[in-house]
């Protein structure tokens, strides 16, 4: 019996246009979280939905934000910063923090420090704190990898989706 393999490119593909790829990724719906830090330049924050755990022991999390974002250099120095988990009624608070050129943190958010001084959003289902250990150039992005050290959850509440350019609730 003769056995066919398939031939494959022996190069690899330069990959998929931005529009395509932005497309393909509007179809996976996502958890919706708000990343909260403060370099010590006052506190910044960005929506985010490439939240991913990554390890068990030692607890680490990843997310990505991209080098051209107002936030990066705050990030990009920042120790710790903290994921705020995204309640089904906190659309508003998502559409916040994913506009640019605003203040994020101005009225009507409302947000306290935590006691080692990360600024933590009110009223979110959630929050991680955590202490950052390396980012990883990934493209236009990087790839914050961090430790969980401390964390709240609001037992009971529904997450905020985010599908097809839209927020969901489930």
């Amino acid at each position: 019996m003769t056995v066919t393999v398939p031939s494959y490119p022996s190069t690899a593909a330069t990959g998929i246009a931005p529009d395509r790829f932005k497309q393909a990724f509007r179809r996976y719906p996502a958890g919706v979280v708000v990343v909260t830090a403060d370099a010590g330049h006052g506190p910044v924050g960005f929506t985010a939905t490439s939240l991913a755990s990554l390890s068990l022991d030692p607890p680490l999390v990843s997310f990505g934000i991209g080098t051209t974002t107002s936030s990066w250099p705050h990030i990009e120095r920042a120790d710790t910063a903290v994921v705020n988990f995204l309640g089904a009624e906190q659309r508003a608070l998502a559409t916040t923090f994913a506009t640019s050129g605003i203040d994020r943190f101005a009225a009507p958010t409302g947000w306290r420090r935590l006691p080692q001084g990360e600024p933590v959003l009110d009223g979110v289902a959630g929050w991680l704190r955590l202490e950052i250990e390396r980012t990883v150039p990934a493209g236009d992005h990087r790839i914050v990898i961090a430790r969980v050290v401390d964390s709240w959850l609001d037992d009971g509440r529904s997450p905020l989706l985010f599908h097809n350019g839209t927020y969901h609730t489930l």
